[in-house]
């Protein structure tokens, strides 16, 4: 997927990730909010939707964020965005794991694996390979 680094919801997101690098996840979770609010389009809200989960303390609030980027990204179906279909439906699968319902976590942890062809063979692709792989051993392992 293209990274336009000019605009200003990916601005705010990468403020908000520097934060979080310099152990300041509340003020990052601001910046996150702030380009949720601000977002005019899917593309816009889905990117601040996957940045706010990251800053959610309760699981199943990270599952409402994560759901929202994930249905963002599928509505705009393209096979570009086809390619963090996998790492969507990763984050997903593993709120589902941590909430202990293993059938829902198992059942994206599948559609996960069902998109792997999109990623690219990078070390990017090769850890959420990675994390789809280990996920999809422990929900069998249940």
């Amino acid at each position: 997927m293209q990274f336009d680094p000019e605009n200003h919801i990916n601005k705010l997101c990468a403020e908000g990730m520097l934060l979080e690098g310099e152990g300041k996840p509340q003020e990052a979770l601001v910046l996150f909010e702030q380009a949720w609010h601000n977002a005019t389009n899917d593309l816009e809200k889905l990117t601040a939707a996957h940045y706010v989960a990251r800053g959610q303390k309760i699981i199943a609030d990270k599952l409402i964020w994560d759901e929202t980027a994930l249905n963002l990204a599928l509505k705009i179906n393209t096979d570009d965005i086809k390619a963090i279909y996998p790492s969507l439906y990763l984050n997903v699968a593993k709120c589902y794991e941590d909430l202990q319902d293993f059938a829902k976590a198992n059942d994206n942890y599948q559609m996960a694996l069902s998109f792997v062809t999109y990623l690219p063979n990078d070390g990017y692709g090769d850890m959420i390979r990675a994390g789809i792989n280990s996920g999809i051993s422990r929900v069998k392992k249940v």
